[in-house]
């Protein structure tokens, strides 16, 4: 039997880099946000969908310019909505299509990677059990300012879109501390496949990571 995990954490909180270590580490990751630019990339149905909707001023040579329509979205929730009615439908349903693929494979585990798990509804109709990566607020904010090139409003706008991350906490069954070095939580990651016999760990604890 297949045991399916959601990995979520606040935009920012070091999720990207947990995901990549189980990856490392043999387990199958399925990425919400790679599926969320397949299903709006040139030629789909979501990325036409899109454009009917928001205009063709949110495309840049024939295809959907992201930061432009996030800037939009981000700030008007109204907004943000009629985005996520396109998008989410679709995104749920290629998720649910590869879910049920390792199903047939038979693979122990599973892992969806997707920062808007609670938001999106996957946590309640996907998941068997929850991952979150978490840190505190300054820390989570710095880090998406620097990453994405975003000013504080923005950024702040990114991060009151999601559940508060004690939210997510609370729904946890497992929680990665990533406010401390990158040792301690690559440890972390290692306790958790260990203790479930997932995956291959002896690089991770090598430090090869």
């Amino acid at each position: 039997m297949t045991e399916v995990w959601g990995l979520t954490g606040g935009i920012a909180t070091g999720k990207s880099t947990v995901s990549a270590w189980l990856r490392a580490a043999g387990v199958p990751v399925i990425d919400a946000d790679q599926i969320a630019r397949q299903v709006v990339a040139p030629g789909t149905a979501g990325l036409k969908q899109v454009v009917t909707t928001f205009g063709a001023d949110y495309l840049r040579d024939g295809q959907l310019d992201r930061k432009k329509l996030g800037q939009w979205v981000f700030s008007r929730p109204a907004e943000l909505k009629r985005l996520e009615a396109i998008t989410t439908p679709l995104i749920r349903a290629e998720i649910s299509r590869q879910v049920a693929n390792y199903r047939q494979q038979a693979v122990p585990v599973v892992v969806i990677d997707a920062p808007t798990l609670f938001e999106a509804g996957y946590a309640t109709t996907l998941v068997d059990r929850i991952m979150v990566v978490a840190t505190d607020a300054p820390t989570q904010k710095a880090r998406l300012m620097a990453r994405d090139n975003l000013s504080a409003s923005d950024a702040q706008n990114r991060i009151d879109r999601q559940w508060p991350i004690d939210q997510k906490i609370a729904q946890a069954d497992v929680v990665i501390d990533n406010g401390r070095t990158i040792a301690e939580t690559r440890q972390q990651v290692v306790k958790w496949l260990d203790m479930n016999n997932f995956g291959t760990s002896n690089h991770l604890k090598r430090g090869d990571q």
